[in-house]
């Protein structure tokens, strides 16, 4: 690794009450298929050999100055809204946390599919190829569309020949490692008010102040903070077209960060009721009830704070987040067309108009870069669409809508001139199908490289989420 490299070992720190110390799985193989070396080079480990990207991350082998033993972390949290009091890491843990080196943040490196921990009840520990490989392909489409989102770091095949009752067995086996700013979730908070652990819940709150929201004044501060950042994923999720599938408490967390991703999928078409979860027969996480759900996990939260705070300093934020996410909905809207607006009426009409036509999800936004620009439009593949009643008024009131200032360059970027980049269930099936029939990784590698490209226009505009509203810059020593 270059020097670099900042290792840190903060989360250690809290102490044993809020972490089990594990062993990683001794696995029969190690195949590297995807390392991040975008990525890597933020925390300075891009000129790891491949040799010794496998040590750490599939045998995780320490990194140097950073935690000697990997940390399981103990959580509850409400699965389907009901309570579980049994959760924690049961096939993760955190590997290690190290400074951004762009920007000073930190960053955890945690893991999925590395082996049994004291929390994984009957399970094996384990996570499927494919499950890797969905991981991968989630988060480089999140990233590429400007959402606050984990990225999936490395993914190494192990060799084993695991059992699941949702994909077709024997089937093929990985482990993960995924980078992100935090692995402290609402969960984590609502174990230790169930278990009145009120001392460790306080240290919990200063610890979360002091290195990810250091503006925040006391718990109220830190749940004013989170609520926000809340807002803004499940806005970023919605413009995305993106269905978590599982928004239980312990996969929200409090930097807002969206991670964990299983039974995720993107929409196709615009469909406020489209479940990712095949077992979510109620349809509680559909695409248009994600805010909900976010907010009543918020609920959860504030419930957690209330005893340390005051209730005064709870509910009014708690209240807020309607507003909040309807705010940042609109930026989030406008600055995926290439506009500087913030119209709310104007977005409410847009999104009306989506769901009166159900067009396409993607290329809607792809052919309104610019705010419906009529050479745009002429070559659009739903013209049809845009010429109805449905959207002729909002089509006029985006033309008055002022440019983004990086629109030309985005306007100018390749990616703008070619259909727009999908992930619907049928092109991540294909993808997982000649790895699986074939070994063909060639797919898989050509869809990553191309989201890249994507999120290049996209940075153009600005879109992709920067640390205005996240956990901001500690300062050292």
């Amino acid at each position: 690794m270059t020097p670099a490299f900042r290792p840190e070992t903060i989360h250690a720190r809290l102490g044993p009450a809020f972490y089990d110390t594990v062993r990683p799985a001794d696995f029969p193989a190690a195949i590297l298929r995807f390392r991040n070396d975008r990525w890597a080079a933020r925390i300075g480990l891009d000129d790891l050999t491949d040799a010794d990207w496998i040590a750490h991350f599939a045998r995780f082998e320490p990194l140097p100055g950073s935690l000697p033993e990997p940390l399981a972390l103990r959580y509850h949290g409400h699965q389907f809204r009901s309570y579980n009091p049994d959760l924690g890491d049961g096939r993760g843990f955190l590997f290690a946390q190290a400074r951004d080196l762009a920007d000073g943040r930190l960053l955890d490196l945690g893991t999925k599919g590395s082996g049994q921990t004291p929390w994984s009840r009957t399970a094996d520990g384990r996570l499927t190829l494919k499950g890797g490989v969905r991981e991968v392909l989630a988060t480089e489409m999140l990233e590429a569309l400007g959402v606050y989102t984990s990225r999936t770091f490395s993914v190494i095949e192990t060799g084993e020949a695991l059992t699941r009752g949702d994909e077709p067995s024997p089937t093929r086996s990985s482990v993960l490692v995924r980078l992100s700013h935090s692995h402290i979730r609402i969960g984590s908070f609502q174990r230790l008010a169930a278990l009145e652990q009120w001392d460790d819940l306080r240290a919990l709150v200063d610890h979360s102040i002091a290195h990810y929201w250091p503006d925040a004044d006391g718990p109220g501060g830190l749940y004013d903070a989170v609520v926000g950042a809340v807002a803004r994923l499940g806005a970023e999720w919605f413009a995305a077209g993106f269905v978590h599938g599982v928004l239980n408490t312990d996969n929200i967390n409090l930097t807002g960060e969206s991670f964990d991703y299983g039974p995720w999928r993107f929409l196709d078409r615009f469909d406020p009721a489209f479940t990712a979860a095949y077992f979510d027969h109620s349809g509680l996480y559909a695409f248009a009830r994600q805010p909900e759900a976010l907010h009543w996990n918020l609920a959860r939260l504030g419930e957690c704070l209330i005893p340390i705070a005051a209730r005064e300093a709870i509910e009014p934020v708690f209240e807020s987040f309607p507003g909040r996410f309807r705010a940042a909905l609109a930026r989030q809207t406008f600055a995926r067309l290439g506009l500087d607006a913030a119209d709310e009426p104007l977005m409410h009409g847009f999104w009306g108009a989506m769901q009166e036509t159900s067009p396409p999800f993607q290329q809607v936004f792809h052919d309104l870069l610019g705010g419906g620009l009529p050479e745009r439009l002429r070559e659009s593949p739903i013209r049809a669409t845009f010429e109805t009643a449905a959207w002729a008024e909002v089509i006029d009131g985006l033309r008055a809508q002022a440019p983004a200032a990086g629109l030309a360059a985005a306007l100018a970027h390749p990616a703008a001139g070619r259909p727009p980049e999908t992930m619907v269930i049928e092109e991540v099936e294909a993808i997982w199908s000649a790895i699986d029939s074939a070994d063909d990784w060639g797919p898989l590698h050509a869809k990553v490289a191309a989201l890249r490209e994507t999120g290049g226009m996209n940075r153009a505009l600005g879109l992709l989420a920067g640390a205005t509203g996240r956990p901001g810059h500690v300062p050292q020593g």
